[in-house]
C-alpha cells in the first residue's frame, strides 16, 4: 500500500521553517498543499519546488465542511496510485480538519498514513502574547464555535478567523457572553517578520483590516465577576460566597425547609409573568427560581449530602433515559405516545408493581394540584369518563346535590358536597387540558389587579369604601376590565 505523508509547513515564514521539514518537502515527488496562501510556499516556488494546491475546491462550496471532505477524498484517491506528501499550514494535528478525515480513513484501513512534524501556530502565538498555557487555555474553531464552548476564565485562542464575515460571526458569538467593549487581541502572522498584534474592543473585531488566513483572535480570561455575569461558574461562586464564612447571615442560616415557601412564591411569580406575556419579567423571575435551585444545591453541598453536579447528572440521565425516541432508536407517533412511553419507563425504573397507584401524587401545598394528579393517574388505568359530556353531567349532578345540601343539609355535608363540586371542576379542567392550579393563580392575580384599581379609584375620590354603593364599586371593576381589554 502506498504511503500518504502529512507534514506541517509551520506557522510563519520561510526563515522559521524547520530544516527537517524543508528537506522532506524538497525530496517529495508528489506534493499537495491545502492552500497556496502561505508565506513559506512563495519561497518554495522560487526554489523550483512544484506542488498542487486545493484552493479551487474552496470556490465550489459554501462552507468548510464539504471542502475538507473533498480534499481528503482526492488525497485518498491519489495515494492509490503512488506515494503522496500533503503539506498543511502549522502542525498537522492542530486545527487541521482535513487531517482528521485522513486519520479516520487510516483507522478504517483505507490508507497508510504517516504524520510528520511542523511548528504549530500556537508556539509563536504564546510568545507574541506572552502567556503561559499552563494557566489554562482553549483553542476554538471560529467557523463552528458556540457560546457554550467558551470558558471565560481561561485564555481563549480562536483560529479559522480569516475574513470579515468569519470575524463577525465570532464577534456575535462572543457578545452572547462578554460585554461589547471587552478587549480582544487580533494576532496576525505570529512569529514572522509580518507579525502584528492589535487590541480592540470586541464590537470592533470585524472592522480590523489585517484579518486574513494567518489571523488568530485572542480573548483574555476575565478577572472579575462583573465581567462574567453570564457564566454559570460566576453564579455558583456568588451563592457559595453568600453561604460561606464571610457571607450573608440570612443566607447562612437557611435550610431546605426554610426555603420551601420561597421556591413556591418564585414559581408563582414566574407563572404570573408568563400569563402577562412579559419577557423581561420572565427573565427576572426565572433568575429568582434559579436562585432557589442553586441555594438548595449549595446547602446540599455544605452539608455533605449532594452537589450541583449530582443534580445535573440525575436530571440529564433521566432525560436521556426517558426519551429513547430522541436519544435511542424507539419510534413514537405523537405526544400521547411519548407520555405513555414516559410512564412505562418510569414504572419500570421504580418497580411500582405493588405500589398504590396514587402514591406520590399528593401535594401538601396544593389541594387543587393533588386533585388533578389523582384524576390524571387514575385515568392511566381507564378509571375515567369516556368523554367530556359525561364529565359535564357529573358536574351538574354534584352541583344539584350541593344546592340541596345548602337548603336542607348541615355544615359538614355542605362542605363535603362543595368538595365534590370542586373535584368535578378539576376533572373538567383536565379534559380541556387546563391546569387548575395555574387557572386559580391567574384568577387570584386578576382579582388582586382589578381590586387594586377599585381601591385606587376610591382613594383618589377622597372618600371611604362605605361611601360607595355596591353598584358604584362594581362600575369601577367594569372600568378596570375595559382598560385591560384596551376598550
Amino acid at each position: 500500500m502506498n504511503q500518504l505523508t502529512v507534514i506541517g509547513l509551520g506557522a510563519a515564514d520561510f526563515e522559521q521553517m524547520q530544516m527537517g521539514v524543508y528537506k522532506k518537502i524538497k525530496a517529495a515527488k508528489n506534493l499537495y498543499v491545502r492552500t497556496d496562501d502561505h508565506p513559506v510556499l512563495q519561497d518554495l516556488k522560487q526554489e523550483g519546488i512544484e506542488f498542487k494546491s486545493f484552493d479551487e475546491i474552496y470556490i465550489k462550496h459554501g462552507s468548510f465542511g464539504p471542502v475538507y471532505e473533498e480534499i481528503a477524498t482526492q488525497l485518498i484517491e491519489a495515494v492509490k496510485v503512488e506515494d503522496v506528501m500533503y503539506a498543511v499550514p502549522g502542525h498537522p494535528l492542530v486545527a487541521e480538519q482535513t487531517v482528521q478525515h485522513l486519520i479516520e480513513a487510516d483507522r478504517q484501513g483505507k490508507i497508510n498514513l504517516v504524520i510528520e512534524g511542523g511548528q504549530s501556530f500556537l508556539d509563536p502565538i504564546f510568545g507574541a502574547l506572552k502567556i503561559d498555557p499552563i494557566e489554562g487555555f482553549q483553542l476554538l474553531d471560529g467557523t463552528s464555535m458556540s457560546m457554550h464552548d467558551v470558558n471565560m476564565r481561561q485564555h481563549i485562542l480562536i483560529a479559522q478567523v480569516y475574513d470579515t464575515f468569519s470575524a463577525s460571526e465570532v464577534k456575535l458569538t462572543l457578545m452572547e457572553k462578554y460585554r461589547d467593549d471587552y478587549p480582544v487581541t487580533i494576532v496576525t502572522a505570529a512569529g514572522s517578520t509580518q507579525e502584528q498584534l492589535r487590541t480592540v474592543p470586541l464590537y470592533e473585531l470585524d472592522q480590523a483590516a489585517e484579518i486574513n488566513n494567518l489571523t488568530t483572535v485572542y480573548v483574555p480570561p476575565v478577572t472579575s465577576d462583573e465581567d462574567a455575569l453570564r457564566d454559570w461558574t460566576t453564579f455558583r461562586q456568588i451563592i457559595a460566597k453568600l453561604r460561606g464564612p464571610n457571607g450573608c447571615p440570612w443566607d447562612q442560616k437557611q435550610t431546605h425547609e426554610s426555603l420551601k415557601k420561597y421556591l413556591l412564591e418564585e414559581a408563582h411569580e414566574f407563572l404570573a409573568a408568563v400569563d402577562a406575556e412579559d419577557d423581561f419579567a420572565m427573565v427576572e423571575e426565572l433568575g429568582d427560581v434559579l436562585l432557589q435551585v442553586f441555594l438548595h444545591a449549595q446547602i446540599g453541598e455544605d452539608n455533605g449530602y449532594f452537589t450541583l453536579e449530582e443534580v445535573l447528572a440525575s436530571i440529564s440521565e433521566k432525560m436521556i433515559r426517558r426519551h429513547p425516541h430522541v436519544f435511542g432508536d424507539v419510534a413514537v407517533e405523537d405526544a400521547d405516545a411519548v407520555v405513555a412511553n414516559w410512564e412505562a419507563i418510569k414504572r419500570a425504573e421504580k418497580g411500582e408493581v405493588d405500589e398504590p397507584l396514587l402514591q406520590g401524587e399528593y401535594r401538601p401545598d396544593s389541594a387543587l394540584q393533588t386533585s388533578f394528579n389523582y384524576q390524571k393517574k387514575a385515568a392511566t388505568v381507564g378509571f375515567d369518563w369516556p368523554n367530556v359530556e359525561d364529565a359535564w353531567a357529573k358536574f351538574a349532578e354534584e352541583w344539584q346535590e350541593f344546592r340541596e345540601e345548602i337548603t336542607n343539609g348541615e355544615a359538614t355535608s355542605r362542605m363535603d358536597e362543595f368538595g365534590d363540586v370542586l373535584f368535578t371542576l378539576v376533572n373538567l379542567a383536565r379534559f380541556y387540558k387546563i391546569s387548575p392550579e395555574e387557572a386559580m393563580l391567574h384568577a387570584n392575580e386578576k382579582f388582586a389587579r382589578r381590586f387594586n384599581f377599585v381601591e385606587n379609584r376610591v382613594k383618589n375620590s377622597g372618600k371611604e369604601f362605605s361611601d360607595f354603593t355596591l353598584d358604584e364599586l362594581d362600575a369601577f371593576w367594569d372600568e378596570a376590565k375595559r382598560l385591560e381589554k384596551g376598550e
